[in-house]
């Protein structure tokens, strides 16, 4: 099994009675940031999104998301082993859903609303989770929309209305 900390079962169920409340799955364009197992896409997959990326740098979870994905038969499936900053910095792509669940430990985490901001990665009413630890707080976020708390694990979520 990957060494990584996979979202809680709990806290993914919520997540996705969050989107699906919200988004229409299906067909939709997908960014995983920090792919780590790789369930999350799995998920929207599974649910009808339609383009998926997972940015994972870490070599084995690289090659077990790459396993996983040709054992489940998803299509429309890229993975691509980069530093996520890296890729956020030169991505060129808007979607409609960018997911990030980052180590709880990445000292830069407070970027990432920011940065996805910035170079405008959301398509319009795009929506943007990040799971965090309550240690931090996006409330002031110019997109920020509400948050989801689940014990020790929080998602904010940014909408580009």
């Amino acid at each position: 099994m990957p060494y990584t900390r996979p979202t809680t079962d709990i806290a993914k169920e919520g997540l996705f009675n969050i989107i699906e409340n919200n988004i229409s799955i299906p067909g939709i364009k997908t960014l995983d940031i920090f792919g780590g197992t790789g369930s999350i896409s799995y998920e929207l997959a599974s649910r009808g999104a339609s383009d998926l990326t997972l940015i994972e740098k870490d070599p084995k979870m690289y090659e077990f998301i790459k396993s996983k994905i040709a054992e489940l038969k998803i299509e429309n499936c890229t993975v691509i082993k980069k530093d996520v900053f890296w890729f956020l910095e030169n991505c060129t792509e808007t979607y409609d859903l960018v997911f990030a669940g980052p180590p709880y430990a990445l000292k830069n985490i407070d970027d990432l609303p920011k940065i996805i901001r910035e170079r405008k990665l959301l398509k319009k009413n795009g929506w943007f989770i990040l799971e965090h630890t309550p240690a931090n707080n996006y409330e002031k976020e110019l997109l920020f929309k509400t948050m989801r708390n689940y014990g020790t694990t929080i998602f904010s979520i940014f909408v580009n209305s």
